[in-house]
Protein backbone atom coordinates (compact mmCIF):
# COMPACT_ATOMS: atom_id res chain seq x y z
CA UNK A 1 0.00 0.00 0.00
CA UNK A 2 1.29 3.43 -0.94
CA UNK A 3 0.07 6.42 1.09
CA UNK A 4 0.88 9.97 0.03
CA UNK A 5 0.55 13.00 2.29
CA UNK A 6 0.94 16.36 0.58
CA UNK A 7 0.42 19.90 1.78
CA UNK A 8 2.02 23.27 2.44
CA UNK A 9 4.68 24.08 5.03
CA UNK A 10 3.78 23.54 8.71
CA UNK A 11 0.44 21.91 7.89
CA UNK A 12 1.32 18.85 9.98
CA UNK A 13 1.81 16.53 7.01
CA UNK A 14 5.22 15.26 8.14
CA UNK A 15 4.06 14.34 11.64
CA UNK A 16 0.99 12.60 10.24
CA UNK A 17 3.01 10.73 7.62
CA UNK A 18 5.46 9.42 10.23
CA UNK A 19 2.63 8.24 12.46
CA UNK A 20 0.80 6.61 9.56
CA UNK A 21 4.00 4.79 8.63
CA UNK A 22 4.38 3.44 12.16
CA UNK A 23 0.70 2.48 12.34
CA UNK A 24 0.80 0.48 9.11
CA UNK A 25 4.36 -0.79 9.46
CA UNK A 26 5.56 0.95 6.31
CA UNK A 27 8.81 2.78 5.50
CA UNK A 28 8.51 6.58 5.39
CA UNK A 29 10.16 9.18 3.20
CA UNK A 30 10.03 12.92 3.84
CA UNK A 31 10.66 14.03 0.27
CA UNK A 32 11.27 17.57 1.47
CA UNK A 33 14.51 16.39 3.07
CA UNK A 34 15.88 15.70 -0.41
CA UNK A 35 15.39 19.32 -1.41
CA UNK A 36 16.68 20.48 1.96
CA UNK A 37 19.79 18.40 1.33
CA UNK A 38 20.35 20.06 -2.03
CA UNK A 39 19.76 23.51 -0.54
CA UNK A 40 22.07 22.77 2.38
CA UNK A 41 24.94 21.67 0.16
CA UNK A 42 24.38 24.64 -2.14
CA UNK A 43 24.82 26.99 0.81
CA UNK A 44 27.77 25.00 2.16
CA UNK A 45 29.52 25.52 -1.17
CA UNK A 46 28.76 29.26 -1.01
CA UNK A 47 26.72 29.12 -4.19
CA UNK A 48 23.79 31.40 -4.98
CA UNK A 49 20.32 29.95 -4.44
CA UNK A 50 19.53 30.48 -8.12
CA UNK A 51 22.59 28.50 -9.29
CA UNK A 52 20.56 25.81 -11.05
CA UNK A 53 23.58 24.11 -12.64
CA UNK A 54 25.28 23.43 -9.30
CA UNK A 55 22.00 22.51 -7.62
CA UNK A 56 21.24 19.92 -10.31
CA UNK A 57 24.72 18.42 -10.01
CA UNK A 58 24.25 18.12 -6.25
CA UNK A 59 20.85 16.47 -6.71
CA UNK A 60 22.27 13.87 -9.09
CA UNK A 61 24.72 12.61 -6.46
CA UNK A 62 22.78 13.33 -3.27
CA UNK A 63 23.31 10.97 -0.34
CA UNK A 64 21.21 12.02 2.65
CA UNK A 65 22.94 9.48 4.91
CA UNK A 66 26.04 11.68 4.83
CA UNK A 67 24.20 14.81 5.99
CA UNK A 68 23.32 16.00 9.50
CA UNK A 69 19.54 15.59 9.81
CA UNK A 70 19.32 18.31 12.46
CA UNK A 71 21.16 20.77 10.23
CA UNK A 72 18.62 20.15 7.48
CA UNK A 73 15.83 21.40 9.79
CA UNK A 74 17.30 24.88 10.18
CA UNK A 75 15.09 27.73 8.99
CA UNK A 76 17.65 28.99 6.46
CA UNK A 77 17.63 25.53 4.88
CA UNK A 78 13.84 25.65 4.53
CA UNK A 79 14.20 28.81 2.47
CA UNK A 80 16.94 27.28 0.32
CA UNK A 81 14.88 24.11 -0.21
CA UNK A 82 11.94 26.14 -1.47
CA UNK A 83 14.17 27.77 -4.07
CA UNK A 84 15.82 24.60 -5.39
CA UNK A 85 12.49 22.71 -5.42
CA UNK A 86 11.33 25.08 -8.15
CA UNK A 87 14.20 24.05 -10.44
CA UNK A 88 13.09 21.52 -13.10
CA UNK A 89 16.56 19.97 -13.30
CA UNK A 90 16.68 19.31 -9.56
CA UNK A 91 13.19 17.79 -9.54
CA UNK A 92 14.05 15.55 -12.48
CA UNK A 93 17.27 14.38 -10.81
CA UNK A 94 15.44 13.38 -7.62
CA UNK A 95 12.36 11.88 -9.27
CA UNK A 96 13.53 8.28 -9.72
CA UNK A 97 14.89 8.08 -6.16
CA UNK A 98 11.46 8.99 -4.81
CA UNK A 99 9.55 6.73 -7.19
CA UNK A 100 11.75 3.75 -6.34
CA UNK A 101 11.10 4.35 -2.64
CA UNK A 102 7.34 4.50 -3.19
CA UNK A 103 7.25 1.33 -5.29
CA UNK A 104 9.29 -0.92 -3.05
CA UNK A 105 7.66 -4.24 -2.10
CA UNK A 106 4.93 -3.72 0.48
CA UNK A 107 4.58 -0.02 -0.23
CA UNK A 108 5.52 3.12 1.67
CA UNK A 109 4.33 6.42 3.08
CA UNK A 110 5.65 9.59 1.46
CA UNK A 111 5.04 13.21 2.34
CA UNK A 112 5.86 16.36 0.44
CA UNK A 113 4.35 18.68 -2.12
CA UNK A 114 3.81 16.43 -5.16
CA UNK A 115 3.86 12.85 -3.89
CA UNK A 116 0.25 12.20 -4.90
CA UNK A 117 0.40 14.03 -8.22
CA UNK A 118 3.87 13.23 -9.61
CA UNK A 119 5.78 10.74 -7.46
CA UNK A 120 3.09 8.12 -6.88
CA UNK A 121 -0.12 9.00 -8.74
CA UNK A 122 -1.10 5.33 -8.38
CA UNK A 123 -1.11 5.53 -4.55
CA UNK A 124 -3.98 3.72 -2.85
CA UNK A 125 -4.59 6.53 -0.34
CA UNK A 126 -3.86 10.21 -0.85
CA UNK A 127 -4.20 12.97 1.73
CA UNK A 128 -3.80 16.69 1.21
CA UNK A 129 -3.18 18.24 4.60
CA UNK A 130 -3.66 21.95 5.10
CA UNK A 131 -4.31 24.61 7.74
CA UNK A 132 -4.76 28.35 7.74
CA UNK A 133 -1.60 30.43 7.13
CA UNK A 134 -2.00 31.96 10.59
CA UNK A 135 -2.14 28.58 12.32
CA UNK A 136 0.76 27.22 10.31
CA UNK A 137 2.82 30.29 11.19
CA UNK A 138 1.95 29.84 14.87
CA UNK A 139 3.17 26.24 14.77
CA UNK A 140 6.34 27.20 12.97
CA UNK A 141 6.96 30.03 15.42
CA UNK A 142 6.68 27.61 18.36
CA UNK A 143 8.95 25.09 16.61
CA UNK A 144 11.65 27.70 16.01
CA UNK A 145 11.49 28.86 19.63
CA UNK A 146 11.83 25.25 20.80
CA UNK A 147 14.93 24.88 18.63
CA UNK A 148 16.28 28.15 20.07
CA UNK A 149 15.90 29.95 16.76
CA UNK A 150 13.68 32.81 17.98
CA UNK A 151 11.96 34.66 15.13
CA UNK A 152 9.25 37.31 15.12
CA UNK A 153 5.80 35.94 14.29
CA UNK A 154 5.34 38.55 11.55
CA UNK A 155 8.50 37.27 9.84
CA UNK A 156 7.32 33.66 10.09
CA UNK A 157 3.90 34.28 8.54
CA UNK A 158 5.46 36.40 5.79
CA UNK A 159 7.80 33.50 4.99
CA UNK A 160 4.92 30.99 5.06
CA UNK A 161 2.95 33.06 2.56
CA UNK A 162 5.98 33.58 0.34
CA UNK A 163 6.72 29.85 0.27
CA UNK A 164 3.07 29.04 -0.43
CA UNK A 165 3.14 31.36 -3.43
CA UNK A 166 6.43 29.99 -4.74
CA UNK A 167 5.34 26.36 -4.29
CA UNK A 168 1.93 26.89 -5.88
CA UNK A 169 3.11 28.92 -8.86
CA UNK A 170 6.22 27.02 -9.91
CA UNK A 171 6.09 25.66 -13.44
CA UNK A 172 7.05 22.08 -12.55
CA UNK A 173 5.01 20.00 -10.05
CA UNK A 174 3.21 22.90 -8.39
CA UNK A 175 1.68 22.38 -4.96
CA UNK A 176 -1.90 21.25 -5.48
CA UNK A 177 -4.12 18.37 -4.36
CA UNK A 178 -4.30 15.30 -6.56
CA UNK A 179 -7.79 14.97 -8.09
CA UNK A 180 -8.45 11.91 -5.90
CA UNK A 181 -6.81 13.23 -2.71
CA UNK A 182 -8.89 13.75 0.42
CA UNK A 183 -8.54 17.18 2.04
CA UNK A 184 -7.70 17.22 5.75
CA UNK A 185 -7.81 20.68 7.34
CA UNK A 186 -5.91 20.58 10.64
CA UNK A 187 -6.45 24.22 11.63
CA UNK A 188 -8.68 23.30 14.57
CA UNK A 189 -7.18 19.86 15.27
CA UNK A 190 -4.48 18.76 17.68
CA UNK A 191 -2.13 16.00 16.54
CA UNK A 192 -4.21 13.17 18.05
CA UNK A 193 -7.42 14.36 16.40
CA UNK A 194 -5.60 14.90 13.10
CA UNK A 195 -4.11 11.40 13.29
CA UNK A 196 -7.50 9.81 13.93
CA UNK A 197 -8.90 11.72 10.96
CA UNK A 198 -6.00 10.58 8.77
CA UNK A 199 -6.52 6.92 9.76
CA UNK A 200 -10.23 7.26 8.97
CA UNK A 201 -9.41 8.63 5.52
CA UNK A 202 -6.98 5.80 4.74
CA UNK A 203 -9.37 3.12 6.00
CA UNK A 204 -12.30 4.59 4.06
CA UNK A 205 -10.17 4.65 0.92
CA UNK A 206 -9.13 1.02 1.42
CA UNK A 207 -12.71 -0.04 2.06
CA UNK A 208 -13.86 1.74 -1.07
CA UNK A 209 -11.23 0.00 -3.17
CA UNK A 210 -12.15 -3.37 -1.67
CA UNK A 211 -15.79 -2.88 -2.70
CA UNK A 212 -14.96 -1.78 -6.23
Amino acid sequence: MIITVDGPAASGKGTLARRLARHYGLPHLDTGLLYRGVGYLLLERNRALDDATTAEAIAQSLDLTKLDADALRADRISEAASYVAAMPGVRAALLKMQQDFARQPGGAVLDGRDTGTVIAPEAEAKLFVTASPEERARRRHVELATRREPTEYCEVIADIRKRDERDSERSVAPLKPAPDAVLLDTTQLDIEAAFRAAIAIVEATRAGRARS
